[in-house]
């Protein structure tokens, strides 16, 4: 044992219960129990050695190790998986993809509407208690074991492989409609090049006779059939509803958004097309930028007159509202979407890291600062509306109608292009918007590439940029219905049905797998071998009980009183919300398919099948320097 692992001589002869060397590599005979010491006296047990004659926490022994695994508990020299070139690259990227649009817009919305400074008290106990410890989990089942969110479940229960598949598809589901709102910022940007704003009169060829100016010098009056000139530039000239019927009538394709929408897959493609050590780079710009314009932003809106009003619309505590159960519910969804556990991005990322780094202060730090940046992100939404309500002379309240996009594409717009020097602050608020979305894409498409290529590596490995074109280009084509005339409105559809419950369903099931099938104790000693140290009880009860619990409570809720949709003037008919609950049952569907699929061709009684098929199959190599052990 004291040469080389490379060592030339080869040693047939094995006694029994001794370990030996073959062919260049150090087998464990399975009667022996393999330690390996670093630094002198750190012992490092192998996971086939934490429980009693090699127990899997589930109950069922005798692994079967596939390749590249040749006999239990083997020291086998592999080549690397790629790794970030810096720390900093993984905190910006997760940074990035926690910290989106919805941050900026869906965080101010539903914190005044739900009690204002009160809202904060449910939001940061479901952080506590659900976020956060889902995120960490994630980071570190990553981390561990080193795969995508289809093949890591080989190694941790593989009934569940169909969780993989699932996530895939759902990533697919936003990827068509997220990038659409990011054209539609992009052509904003591309109209913010012009000395007077476009969204600002009421002279355009795209205006009606309801068109209202209020910001001019003439003295307006504001009616109840008024509209600005920002929402008919919103609507009629960006997305051109008025030419579609509704969803059974989208009319034709806007060219414009179509240019912008590819213009913006071509950014994404050459961002990610060579794995993170390119898009570790890209997003030292797109995860950075977007701080420094909220700062500019926020000290704008500070001192504009009618600030105070919003702010204090923000944070005026209503405490009865925290008696009331869609409170609860809203805190819960807030957090959960805004953290994002479940889309694959947290298990591919995390998987690019170094065995030992920290992924519990990692998951410390983004959680935190991704909660932060929602916060803060309030008072530049707030502040803003507080100038609108001076200006009109009307309440916060009336002011602060419009929801989602609307905030930030009519209201937030339209107060920019009447502040002093407005071309600019146009310029960058829609910049913003843009590094905002753009990150939050190539963690989606991060976590779809790593998956399929960890799981057909003999296919995909060595063909990425391939595999990432034809990505690319099968999202833009599932993104055209969103370009057409009445696009909004499938936007609205996809991101009500297609990614909420569905989300939350394979969050719930992955953390029950994790939980309950892979075992806490299991799971809480593969932290222990990268860290040093294991989850204390608050991070056990979480994992096993609370966040399922959470999960649960946010799912049932939805499914209970599923939203009735509504955009400008357009009331959603019932069919749509069949569509949509098909449109989320498409993605959850793999995971049942997939376990009775394991269940037939797995041979044996159907015990036998089950305890199999709920055992992991395949060994997590476990790095010692400059070797791997598999663990089984």
């Amino acid at each position: 044992e004291t040469e080389p692992l490379t060592s030339k001589k080869n040693v047939s002869d094995c006694n029994e219960g001794e370990d030996c060397k073959e062919n260049g590599r150090l087998v464990r005979n399975p009667k022996s129990a393999l330690r390996l010491v670093e630094d002198g006296n750190k012992v490092h047990p192998s996971q086939g050695d934490k429980g009693e004659a090699a127990q899997i926490s589930n109950g069922y022994s005798g692994v079967q190790s596939s390749v590249p695994c040749n006999g239990m508990g083997e020291l086998m020299e592999l080549e690397d998986r790629e790794t970030w070139s810096k720390k900093i690259d993984f905190l910006l990227s997760v940074i990035g993809y926690a910290v989106d649009l919805g941050n900026v817009w869906r965080f101010p919305y539903i914190c005044y509407q739900n009690g204002g400074g009160a809202f904060l008290i449910p939001y940061t106990i479901m952080a506590i208690f659900g976020g956060i410890p889902l995120f960490y989990m994630e980071l570190a089942l990553g981390q561990y074991h080193r795969n995508g969110c289809i093949s890591i479940w080989r190694k941790i229960c593989p009934i569940f492989k169909g969780i993989g598949f699932a996530i895939c598809i759902i990533d697919l589901y936003v990827a068509s409609y997220y990038n659409t709102i990011m054209a539609w910022a992009f052509y904003y940007l591309v109209s913010s090049f012009t000395a007077e704003l476009p969204w600002t009169s009421c002279t355009n060829a795209w205006n009606t006779g309801n068109c209202t100016n209020y910001f001019s010098k003439d003295n307006v009056s504001w009616s109840l059939h008024s509209i600005s000139p920002a929402e008919e530039f919103y609507t009629r000239q960006v997305l051109q509803v008025h030419k579609a019927n509704g969803l059974d009538d989208l009319g034709g394709i806007s060219w414009q958004l179509t240019l912008c929408l590819l213009l913006i897959f071509t950014i994404v493609y050459f961002s990610i097309w060579k794995g993170v050590k390119t898009s570790g780079k890209v997003v030292w710009v797109t995860a950075t930028f977007p701080y420094i314009i909220l700062f500019i932003l926020l000290v704008r809106g500070a001192t504009l007159p009618g600030a105070w009003r919003g702010v204090l619309y923000y944070l005026k505590p209503e405490w009865q509202k925290l008696l009331a159960t869609e409170v609860w519910v809203d805190a819960a969804a807030q957090i959960f979407f805004s953290l994002g556990p479940g889309f694959g991005v947290l298990l591919a990322y995390a998987s690019y890291n170094k065995f030992h780094n920290n992924c519990y202060q990692d998951a410390l730090v983004t959680s935190t600062v991704n909660c932060v940046t929602s916060f803060v992100s309030g008072f530049v939404i707030f502040t803003v509306l507080g100038y609108m309500a001076e200006m009109r002379n009307e309440d916060v309240s009336e002011v602060a109608k419009d929801t989602g996009p609307s905030l930030l594409f009519i209201t937030y717009a339209e107060a920019i292009a009447n502040m002093p020097a407005s071309t600019f602050f146009a310029i960058i608020f829609f910049l913003m918007l843009l590094t905002l979305g753009l990150d939050s894409t190539f963690a989606g498409l991060e976590g779809v590439i790593t998956g399929v290529l960890d799981e057909y590596p003999h296919v995909w490995s060595k063909r990425r940029e391939l595999f990432v074109l034809g990505l690319t280009i099968v999202c833009f084509l599932g993104s055209l219905a969103t370009l057409t005339f009445g696009g909004a409105y499938v936007v609205k559809l996809f991101e009500e049905y297609a990614t909420g419950p569905a989300v939350l369903t394979v969050v719930f099931l992955e953390a029950v797998a994790v939980a309950w099938f892979y075992g806490i104790t299991q799971f809480c000693n593969d932290v222990k071998e990268m860290l040093g140290f294991t989850p204390g009880w608050y991070w056990r009860i979480c994992w096993a009980a609370i966040s399922p619990i959470f999960l649960l409570f946010v799912t049932c809720s939805f499914l209970s009183n599923p939203p009735e949709l509504r955009l400008f003037d357009y009331s959603y008919p019932y069919w749509t919300t069949v569509v949509g609950y098909c449109i989320g049952t498409s993605s959850i569907i793999c995971i049942p398919i997939y376990m009775i699929y394991r269940l037939i061709i797995t041979p044996g009684t159907l015990k036998e099948r089950i305890l199999k098929s709920i055992t992991p199959e395949t060994a997590t190599e476990i790095p010692f320097g400059d070797i791997r052990m598999n663990a089984v």
